[in-house]
Formats: C-alpha cells, structure tokens, sequence
C-alpha cells in the first residue's frame, strides 16, 4: 500500500502536522509570557493581590504550554535532516547560524530564567523575580526574532551567494539576510497574532467563570484586560496585515494570484472574491461571489488598477489554490471577528454590562480557541503559497527532500500521528482542567515537592527558605484575611 503513495508528498503531510502542532503552542506560549509580565508588574505597582493570583493561575498553564512547545520543536527539527536533507545541505549555510543564534540567545534566556520565574516567587526578592519573568518574555520575543527570520528569507531571500556546489552562502551582509524584504511584515503580524491568541483564550476563559459567577473578581479582572487587549490590537493587526499583503504583492506577487483566486488577469480592475471554488486543473473560480474592482482598490488604491493573474504564470509554478484561497479568508474572517468581539466589549462597557452581558460572555467563550485556527490558517496561506519552492523562486520542493522511500515516510509519519495525538492530547486536556478551574483569592502557584518540580496545583510544597512565611502555605482562614475576603 505504501509503495503507491509518493514520498515526497508523505514528507509534506508529515512536516505540515508536526509544524501545525508545535505552532500552536509558541502562539499561546509567546503571547501569555507577556501577559504573565504585565500582571505581575502591575501587581508590584499596585499592590492588588488579585493580580498575583491571576499571575500563578497562569503560570501553570504556561508551564504546561512552554514545555510542550519546547518538545514539539525538538522533534520537528530533526526533519530537517531526515527527510529534507538536500534541503539542508542546499541551504544550511544560511538559515543553520540563524536557527543555531535562536538557541545561543532565546533558548539560553529561557532556560536561564525559567525556573526562577516558576518556583522563585517566594526564594528570591520581588525585584529578581520580575526581572526573571520579563527576561522570559523576551526570550520568547527573541525565539519568534530568529525562526521568523529564517522563514522569511525562504519566502524573500536576499544578501546570498551560489556557490560551486550550488549550496546558497551569505554574502557581504549577515543584516541583508536577517532583515529580508518580508520579515519586518512577518514579524510584527505574527507577534500580533500570538497576543491576540492570547488573549482570546484569557477571555474564553475569564467569560466562563463569569457565567457561572458574575462577582468573581478574578474572573471579571481577565475578562476586562481581554477585551481591551481585543479591541485595541485587533485594528492594529488588521492594518498589519494589509501592509503584510502588499508587501507579498510585491516580492511574491503569485501567492497573492492565489490568495485572491485570480486565475485570470484584470487589466480594468480586479474583482475582489469573497467566495468560490478554486479549480486549478480547469484554471477557473467556479460559483464565484465578488465586488468589482475592490481587490485593485486594496492592492493597488485604484479601482482601475490591473491586476495580472495565473495565466501569466506556467502551471508548474503555480501553488495549490484551493488551500491558500480558503485559508487566506478564514484567517481574515477571524481577524474581523475578533475585531467585532473587541468593538461589543467597547459597547458593553458604556452601558456598564460588561460582566454580566452573558450573550457577550457565550461568543467570547467560542472566540476562545480562535487565535489558533487564524495562526494556522496563516501559516498555510504563506507556505502553501509559496510552492512549489522550499526557497522561493530558486529551489524547488521537489528537489529539496531526501532520497526516501515512501513506506519509511509513511511508518514515520504514522508514528508522528500516533504520539503526537497521544501525548499532546493529554497536555491539552490537562490544560483545560487548569483553566476549568475558578481562579481565586490565594491561588497556588507552580509547586516543587521534595523530589523535585510538579507543575500542578494543590500539592502541598516541600520546605522554602523561610517555612511559615510563604504566603500560599497558610491556612485557608489566614489566606482569606490576608487577601480581605
């Protein structure tokens, strides 16, 4: 059964799921850092302990998220080697020293950080712990610099060299090559996204404790810095993006083609298609529903712009349409969902609803897990538009992979499936136990027992440095009266 399969296909499916399950959890994980770092500096400047307990609420499902970032990266990495080894061989002069500076700043920050940031609240002083778990959120910050940068110049390489081997060699300039034409844009859009990302699930989940109790403070303190986050950085994104897209107009102008549906060239003004059917063997969007001329009006700000299309392009440079076509609109569909939800929240709080508005709370809880779908579909707009090169317009996809056959491709990617499945099936389900859970007055924090660090809630801690003053192992009654309940 293998054997009839194409190798080269099966290595695509198999780094598109492990790529679509490690990107989820940076999206979640760059986002909440941030978030971690604001609550805790405001808790420092306040002195409102209800920002502490929303601080070591999601601590622990940042402890969950991170790690299982960490180990999906890992596993991912190795592709590069096993089944896009041309690849590797081609371009690794290039993109090995952006990814290898990923690991010697980013990575090393993390780490270095980490664990003070989990277990440290109540060993080190106030001052060293925010410092610990800024330098956190900025080694995710950091990470995000590096990879993005390494795909950007896949998609818009420049500041290279062929060498006699063919391999791609930096030239004059390492800056040319970190700052390609796109990754300014890719940068910025996909940060924006992770915190976005963020803060709908902040919000989902800040919705659903509030329709099960409207007075929880905690709850209504989430609630509230989500949809500000909502409606003040989803316009942002929204103009992030459009420059995003011009700039692809201009160094990628195919996946744009696709992005559209533009089979066909416009030299009056493009159509812009809100639906259809992509028919790449026919060259045709079938059941099309469009606005004349607004797709030139976005593109080019004229209505009588042209506008070329697919068929200036031969077929085997052509991306796969249909995908890039619908994933392009329901990343956009979301971004603009995000922007209502955020623009009914501005509603809620001049009518002074907004902890008790339940319809308000029931579509922020379905926005919850959004962030993810539009970071995906994201992702598949600009790979899958930029096929069929793994380095776009210089090396194909076809050539880039490693002289595998078909049947070890598919065992492992069966073996991917089955684990991943597994594995960050159950993290994932513990995650919305965490959240399931009510944050209150006390929360505990990421706790080390005796033979070492769990990250869980309720396990009673090993011994601190000062036993009897940490706050968390307090009774419940002294717990209540130190937080004024």
């Amino acid at each position: 059964m293998f054997d009839q399969l194409d190798a080269l296909l099966l290595a695509r499916i198999q780094f598109a799921f492990t790529v679509s399950f490690h990107f989820i959890f940076p999206a979640f994980s760059i986002g909440l850092a941030s978030y971690l770092a604001v609550l805790e500096g405001l808790w420092l400047k306040t002195g409102d302990d209800v920002y502490r307990d929303l601080f070591k609420y999601w601590l622990k499902i940042f402890a969950v998220a991170f790690a299982m970032g960490v180990v999906s990266g890992i596993v991912m990495s190795y592709q590069f080697g096993t089944n896009w080894s041309v690849f590797s061989d081609k371009a690794g002069p290039v993109i090995g020293p952006l990814m290898a500076y990923e690991v010697l700043t980013a990575f090393f920050l993390e780490a270095g950080f980490l664990g003070v940031m989990l277990f440290g609240m109540n060993r080190v002083g106030r001052g060293l712990h925010f410092t610990a778990t800024l330098m956190v959120a900025l080694g995710t910050f950091v990470s995000a610099f590096w990879i993005l940068s390494v795909n950007s110049w896949m998609q818009t390489p420049t500041g290279y060299e062929i060498g006699a081997n063919g391999q791609f060699l930096p030239g004059e300039s390492w800056a040319e090559i970190i700052f390609n034409p796109s990754f300014p844009y890719r940068l910025v859009h996909t940060v924006i996204a992770a915190y976005l990302t963020t803060a709908f699930v902040v919000g989902g989940v800040g919705a659903w404790h509030l329709l099960k109790d409207s007075a929880n403070r905690h709850a209504r303190k989430m609630f509230s810095m989500a949809m500000w986050m909502a409606a003040l950085v989803a316009p942002v994104q929204i103009f992030a993006g459009d420059m995003h897209g011009l700039n692809t107009l201009e160094h990628q102008p195919v996946k744009v083609m696709a992005m559209e549906g533009h089979y066909e060239s416009h030299p009056d003004g493009a159509p812009l298609y809100l639906f259809g059917i992509p028919d790449d063997k026919e060259q045709r969007l079938d059941y099309a529903v469009g606005i004349p001329k607004l797709s030139s009006v976005i593109l080019k700000h004229d209505p009588d712009a042209p506008l070329a299309g697919l068929d200036t392009v031969p077929d085997a440079d052509q991306p796969p349409v249909f995908a890039v076509f619908w994933a392009f609109r329901i990343m956009v569909g979301i971004g603009f969902l995000m922007l209502g939800i955020g623009l009914w929240s501005l509603v809620a709080r001049w009518r002074k609803r907004l902890y008790d508005w339940r319809l308000l709370h029931r579509a922020a809880i379905l926005m919850g897990p959004a962030g993810f779908v539009a970071v995906i579909a994201g992702w598949i707009t600009t790979e899958a538009g930029r096929q069929p090169f793994t380095v776009y317009g210089l090396l194909r996809t076809a050539e880039s992979a490693s002289p595998l056959a078909a049947p070890a491709v598919a065992m492992s990617l069966l073996a991917f499936v089955l684990v991943y499945f597994a594995v960050f099936g159950v993290g994932t389900w513990y995650i919305l136990r965490l959240m399931s859970g009510a944050p209150h007055a006390g929360e505990k924090g990421v706790k080390r027992t005796e033979k070492g660090p769990v990250r869980t809630a309720g396990i009673t801690p090993g011994p601190t440095q000062n036993p009897g003053k940490d706050p968390d192992t307090l009774p419940s009654s002294q717990q209540e009266a130190r937080d004024g309940v």
